[in-house]
């Protein structure tokens, strides 16, 4: 499967809602340069690190939650968000379908209850996946084919 992908995962807190730090995490990249060779370039961003972002190469194999099938020369792929983040989503779009030499922008927003009963705070998520049906100079472009799922995460 000649497929190129990048996850750009970019996680706050209630503190990055409002005010300096919402700019910041607003201003981060939706995709960033692709390393030559790379079959999924995967970029932390996280409000702990003051949002800069960390990059990790990792197999295709890695990528969870991305269901790839080729199928008559085109390859469908769909994103599956996070069971435990909401909103829950009754309504999902259906697999996009990409032909050789296209490219899809997949967007999804979550939000996570604590993880202990400590009083931890919210957290939040939004998932950028780019991802390329064959090869691509880079992911800075208007894709072929953007399905945005960004919900309100209140």
């Amino acid at each position: 499967m000649d497929v190129v992908a990048q996850r750009v995962r970019t996680t706050w807190t209630k503190r990055s809602r409002g005010g300096p730090l919402a700019g910041v995490r607003n201003g981060v990249p939706v995709a960033f340069p692709v390393p030559a060779g790379a079959a999924l370039h995967e970029v932390s961003v996280d409000e702990s690190t003051g949002f800069e972002p960390r990059f990790a190469l990792r197999s295709l194999g890695e990528l969870d939650g991305v269901t790839l099938r080729e199928v008559d020369g085109g390859l469908l792929v769909l994103v599956v968000p996070s069971a435990w983040g909401r909103p829950k989503r009754e309504r999902r779009p259906p697999p996009v379908r990409l032909l050789p030499g296209e490219w899809i922008r997949w967007q999804v927003n979550m939000r996570f209850g604590a993880t202990c009963q400590c009083g931890s705070d919210w957290s939040y998520r939004l998932e950028t996946l780019n991802l390329a049906y064959g090869s691509v100079a880079d992911f800075a472009g208007t894709p072929t084919r953007s399905v945005i799922e960004r919900g309100d995460l209140r």
